[in-house]
C-alpha cells in the first residue's frame, strides 16, 4: 500500500506537491510543513503525539510498472487540523521534551 501523499500542511494549508522536500509525516501520515514541525508543533504530531520524518518523494517517472505518481497518484482531499492553535501548543508542551520513540 502506497503512502497517500496529501496535498497540504493540515495546520498553515501551504501545499506539498508530491515531490516537496517540506513535507513532513507521522506515523499515520498526519502531514505538515517542515517550517510548522519545527516552530509550532515542535515534533509532536498534534494529532497522535507521535514524532515526524521527512515524507519520501514518489517517483514522477514509471520506472517499474505502475509505480509512479502517474499510475498511483496523490491524494487531492486537503485537510485541516481539527484543534486550535492553543490546544496545539499545550499538547505540544506536554510531549515534547520526551523522544518520538519513548512517547
Amino acid at each position: 500500500m502506497a503512502l497517500e501523499l496529501r496535498p497540504n500542511c493540515e495546520l498553515c494549508d501551504r501545499d506539498l506537491p508530491p515531490d516537496s522536500r517540506l513535507a513532513m509525516i507521522c506515523t499515520f501520515e498526519c502531514t505538515f510543513c517542515a517550517e510548522c514541525v519545527a516552530e509550532v508543533l515542535h515534533d509532536v504530531c498534534p494529532n497522535c503525539g507521535g514524532g515526524f520524518e521527512r515524507r519520501p518523494v514518489r517517483p514522477s517517472v514509471e520506472r517499474r510498472p505502475g509505480l509512479s505518481t502517474t499510475t498511483r497518484p496523490p491524494s487531492t482531499e486537503r485537510r485541516a487540523i481539527r484543534f486550535s492553535r492553543d490546544e496545539i501548543e499545550a499538547f505540544s508542551a506536554l510531549h515534547r521534551d520526551v523522544a518520538p520513540a519513548r512517547r
